[in-house]
């Protein structure tokens, strides 16, 4: 992607070297059984709306000092660029709907990070919290969706920024509020399937940058292949295939693989919003 020497958004704030409490991470049906671990990661990972899955423990961080390499300055210039682009195309596309675009904060942190939602790890990936409308990201994800999960390239990393803005623009329209209030009221199952269905539409969103970047000449040959590579990585059925070796659909919250590529495809060929309504079909 063609990022250097562009715009870069002020709505960054960088909480690197800064400690956060030890929280714990609430919510049951995540947490419960033997295999609670693995399955908050497949939820956490690539975004999922952490808002009624952290544990409420706030606590002032401390100022610690921290030096960073080049390489991660130029990777959190890059995010910085990245969430620039995606609030011209919001801003631009809400505007069409009458509608004002709230601009979300996105927090750089690295180890532990405390937000309205609670504390969490680094371990839990990037995440969007509603309560505060910020996205959280440790900028060594990058190395870790390259290398564990074989998902390399800035435009994987541009693709994941461009999901959490996309919990983020559910927030603003109350989706994610009129799926979460589902929670108790219908089966696991069933609210799992609307998760799913809440994810997959934040990658048809992810694909709506894309198609933005695309057409103002910031994509790079291969950008949109490696977004699609990371959509497919982090499925929940490859997750859960080489997490235990077996699938549990009942258990999804993300989507399959090919759910992912399909929706991010979809919201980079369509470009708009008429095209992402992931509750009234069908064909997932």
């Amino acid at each position: 992607m063609k990022w250097r020497n562009r715009r870069q958004s002020s709505n960054i704030e960088d909480r690197r070297g800064r400690s956060a409490p030890m929280g714990g991470l609430g919510g049951k049906s995540i947490m419960g059984g033997g295999i609670g671990l693995i399955l908050l990661l497949v939820f956490a990972l690539l975004g999922g709306d952490l808002g009624s899955m952290l544990s409420p423990q706030i606590t002032s961080p401390e100022n610690i000092p921290y030096e960073a390499s080049q390489e991660e300055e130029d990777l959190a210039d890059f995010v910085s660029v990245v969430l620039a682009d995606t609030e011209d195309v919001w801003t631009s596309l809400f505007r069409e709907y009458n509608r004002e675009y709230e601009k979300p904060t996105l927090v750089l942190f690295n180890d532990r990070v405390e937000s309205a939602c609670g504390v969490a790890g680094s371990s839990t990936g990037p995440f969007y919290c509603p309560a505060d409308k910020k996205i959280y990201i440790d900028l060594s994800f990058y190395k870790e969706l390259s290398q564990r999960f074989g998902a390399p390239g800035d435009f994987a990393m541009a693709y994941v920024v461009a999901h959490e803005v996309g919990h983020h623009v559910q927030t603003l329209l109350g989706i994610s509020q009129q799926v979460q209030q589902l929670r108790g009221r219908v089966s696991e199952a069933e609210y799992n399937e609307n998760l799913v269905r809440l994810e997959l539409q934040a990658d048809y969103l992810a694909g709506v940058f894309a198609n933005y970047v695309h057409g103002r000449g910031y994509l790079e040959e291969g950008d949109i292949e490696e977004a699609i590579n990371a959509a497919n990585a982090i499925g929940d059925d490859t997750l859960q295939k080489k997490a235990q070796g077996y699938v549990v659909p009942d258990s999804f919250t993300h989507g399959t693989s090919a759910q992912r590529m399909k929706w991010f495809r979809l919201g980079f060929q369509h470009g708009d919003l008429e095209h992402g309504d992931t509750f009234n079909t069908n064909d997932l």
